[in-house]
């Protein structure tokens, strides 16, 4: 199973920016971020496939969230713009096939421990 460390988050504005950064021990299929809020259902933020590279965003995030990857350093980021406070929520890396399975059902095949975004004025 791959091992996947998340990094970022925090505290901020409505209208700010926050960048996250997961770490992962190992190459998969595809590697994205879910999160998940209080009494809400778990999200699939954001997926890169690493087979052909093309990246895929939840569309309550499209336009806001940009996710990137270093493939010599096992690391993607999830750069989030224009955030509001229906973003707030936990956020996990995890790897996922194929993205769809992510993206549109929230189903995962390993995950990180997760990090905490909260967006309030």
């Amino acid at each position: 199973q791959v091992q996947l460390v998340e990094s970022g988050g925090g505290l901020v504005q409505p209208g700010g920016s926050l960048r996250l950064s997961c770490v992962a021990s190992a190459r998969y299929y595809a590697i994205g971020w879910f999160r998940q809020a209080p009494g809400k259902e778990r999200e699939g933020v954001s997926c890169i496939s690493l087979s052909d590279g093309k990246t895929y965003y939840a569309a309550s995030v499209k336009g806001r969230f940009t996710m990137s990857r270093d493939d010599a350093e096992n690391t993607v980021s999830l750069r989030m713009n224009n955030l509001k406070p229906e973003d707030s929520a936990i956020y996990y890396c995890a790897t996922a096939y194929p993205c769809a399975a992510l993206i549109d059902g929230g189903l995962y095949d390993s995950s990180g421990q997760g990090v905490q975004v909260t967006v309030s004025s």
